[in-house]
């Protein structure tokens, strides 16, 4: 299960909103107890993905290598990537499969004509797919 901090979920949500109608990117830090993970940070970076940015995002490599640098600086854990589909539900595409990694989470947040309508989080099962992953609604004790 996944908590993802208040501040930190607003963070992300006005970072899609104001990157629509492109799709926005950044990571997802904090730290695990047990099967729970809880994030506490995130980092907007900037989408560094050549041609239609409104279809698709890439992370620049230097940007994945600060993002480990700063977990390891912050004592967190680099537990995830977010990213928007700009008029397109929060469900995880054949595009977004075939570029994760299976210890992540992927925070999708769909935004409709500029507003934000719905945030879901996906993990890569054993079988290489991806299954929701349940996000707990309440605000986390940190």
């Amino acid at each position: 299960m996944l908590t993802i901090d208040e501040r930190v979920r607003e963070l992300i949500i006005e970072d899609s909103i104001t990157t629509f109608p492109d799709e926005c990117c950044g990571f997802l830090f904090g730290y695990e107890d047990g099967d729970q993970r809880y994030i506490t940070e995130a980092q907007p970076v900037n989408n560094a993905k050549e041609g239609d940015k409104r279809r698709r995002f890439e992370i620049a490599p230097f940007d994945y290598l600060q993002a480990e640098r700063y977990a390891l600086d912050n004592d967190l854990l680099l537990l995830g990537i977010y990213h928007s589909h700009p008029n397109h539900p929060a469900i995880a595409s054949e595009t977004d499969r075939l570029a994760a990694q299976p210890y992540f989470s992927y925070v999708i947040i769909s935004v409709q004509q500029g507003k934000f309508a719905d945030l879901l989080s996906w993990r890569l099962n054993d079988q290489q797919q991806f299954d929701e992953e349940k996000i707990n609604q309440h605000k986390p004790v940190i």
